[in-house]
């Protein structure tokens, strides 16, 4: 099934996180995971950081959407 980043992230921000989700060019050179999936704000205080680095993309969503519903926030499927 494929995940709407866009409306994940649009979704995310009106939750008041900020997400950065980015590939990199480095990384990606070397053969490792180019994707990172970083968000952190308000609904989680000041020491909660959901990140992930890893390839492909789909995994970054696979292990940080979960862990964000944990936390109280409404993600689109």
């Amino acid at each position: 099934m494929a995940v709407d980043v866009v409306a994940v992230m649009e979704a995310l921000a009106r939750q008041g996180v900020t997400v950065l989700f980015k590939a990199d060019a480095e990384r990606m050179a070397e053969g490792r995971g180019p994707w990172t999936f970083v968000a952190s704000g308000a609904p989680f205080g000041e020491d909660v950081l959901v990140r992930t680095d890893a390839a492909p993309v789909e995994r970054c969503l696979a292990v940080c959407l979960p862990r964000l519903r944990e936390l109280g926030l409404s993600i689109p499927e």
